[in-house]
């Protein structure tokens, strides 16, 4: 580990965090799209937990052992150049202390950034405590900066995504979390599950500091969400899923026997695949 070069990349990932342009991810769930996607020329490079999961057999919601979701993020950072941030769910421990300990090997496997969310099960009794998750973070920050890679957190409340608690108090409750994840050392604040062109505007002011949307069906479009001061949008396992859907409508295709032309739709040429990764090998 080259900890002068990853420090340089946490802090080109920090930075991409303050303009000029809004920062947006296609998260990745293996190398190949990985590279596909910084060949596309994005700055940065997010991974997605769900797309990681899946592709190794797990459903997401922390099922995977931290070893082998870490695994896929080592094997991404080692073959791209850009910044890579990794969606690494709640983080796979319980208390502060272990969560420290995590944060070192968040750093080992060549990440600069990470996802840290505020609920550990499928359901809001598993709604982190507030004060405890601000413990938590502030364990990811001491610890990796103590290791000279200061990880740029991305932490993320699931208050309108799980949905929690009741609707009345929904947005008071998010931004009281929100602000407090800030406080303890957070670079950017995550709220997936909110699509409302209004409260994104509300929750931009209310919280400020870089706040990070998740692409959905119903969301403003991209420029719309710059226009309206979000500084992050990522697009979660959404990348994933519809290579899947373009898996699954061929394999119906082929499976009726009418024809196999959607194989060669828009593939990614053999020859430029293969290139990509002996670039990888290099």
């Amino acid at each position: 580990m080259d900890t002068r070069l990853q420090a340089e990349k946490a802090a080109r990932l920090r930075q991409l965090h303050q303009g000029p342009g809004i920062l947006v991810l296609p998260n990745a769930w293996d190398v190949a799209s990985a590279l596909v996607i910084e060949q596309a020329g994005f700055p940065a490079i997010a991974t997605t937990s769900a797309g990681v999961a899946a592709t190794l057999g797990y459903p997401d919601g922390q099922r995977i052992s931290p070893g082998e979701m870490l695994g896929a993020v080592a094997r991404i950072a080692r073959a791209v150049r850009v910044p890579v941030t990794a969606d690494l769910e709640a983080g796979y421990a319980q208390t502060p202390r272990e969560i420290a300990e995590f944060a070192k090997e968040v750093v080992h496997s060549g990440a600069v950034g990470l996802n840290f969310e505020d609920v550990t099960g499928d359901d809001e009794s598993t709604h982190v405590p507030l004060s405890l998750q601000v413990e938590k973070i502030r364990a990811l920050r001491e610890s990796s900066a103590a290791l000279g890679v200061p990880l740029v957190i991305n932490a993320r409340t699931d208050i309108y995504l799980m949905p929690i608690g009741d609707p009345a108090t929904r947005f008071e409750r998010a931004v009281e979390r929100l602000r407090a994840y800030r406080a303890a050392g957070a670079d950017c604040l995550f709220a997936p599950g909110v699509a409302d062109r209004d409260l994104i505007s509300k929750l931009v002011k209310a919280v400020e500091a870089p706040l990070n949307i998740l692409m959905s069906a119903g969301c403003p479009t991209i420029r719309e969400l710059e226009q309206l001061g979000v500084r992050r949008v990522s697009a979660g396992s959404s990348l994933m899923r519809a290579a899947l859907g373009a898996a699954r409508r061929i394999a119906q295709e082929l499976r009726a026997g009418t024809s196999f032309g959607a194989l060669y739709d828009n593939p990614v040429p053999f020859a430029e695949l293969k290139q990509l990764l002996s670039q990888n090998l290099a």
